[in-house]
């Protein structure tokens, strides 16, 4: 998967210097105006708004960053805490790019692209993953770390949980 990092970091204006910016792109979002973005309208967004499509078909990434950041503030809603508002949103748009990052590097080291990956991929893989979070003395026993609910692969939320604690940053990105 080739990735235009620098059109994805464009097209997701989350500076505080992009308020402007972040208001047009969340009008574009909601297209019945009620200030609430659903997943369905994000996703809708996505494809037809940013058109990236690496971003797109991201859908573990798109899925994490909406749960994460609806949840950043109490809506003063009954329905907005299903739902992400403006002020979300730009939390949303950090963690979309973030999540992104790691879903890059999970389909990088998901060498059959099952969605999981495997302790044979995770090892045949560990110098790439070295490069992104550093020196790893005992690979089998990082996977059975990452792996916490002890199912035999590692899934993304627990990719991206462990993503979290060490840092991960992928080489070829823009940051």
């Amino acid at each position: 998967m080739s990735i235009d990092w620098a059109e994805i970091t464009a097209k997701l204006p989350s500076d505080r210097a992009d308020k402007d910016k972040r208001k047009e792109l969340f009008s574009q979002f909601d297209p019945n105006g009620n200030g609430f973005l659903s997943l369905a309208e994000v996703e809708k967004g996505i494809r037809d708004v940013l058109q990236i499509d690496e971003l797109f078909d991201a859908k573990p990434a798109i899925i994490r960053a909406f749960q994460i950041a609806k949840d950043v503030t109490k809506s003063k809603s009954s329905v907005g805490d299903d739902y992400i508002e403006f002020r979300e949103f730009r939390f949303f748009l950090q963690s979309l790019r973030q999540y992104f990052e790691y879903y890059a590097a999970f389909s990088r080291t998901d060498s059959d692209n099952d969605r999981r990956i495997s302790l044979d991929e995770f090892q045949e893989n560990i110098d790439k993953v070295e490069r992104w979070v550093g020196k790893i003395d005992d690979p089998e026993a990082e996977f059975n770390q990452i792996d916490t609910n002890g199912g035999g692969v590692i899934l993304f939320d627990e990719f991206c949980s462990w993503a979290i604690s060490k840092s991960l940053d992928i080489e070829d990105d823009d940051d």
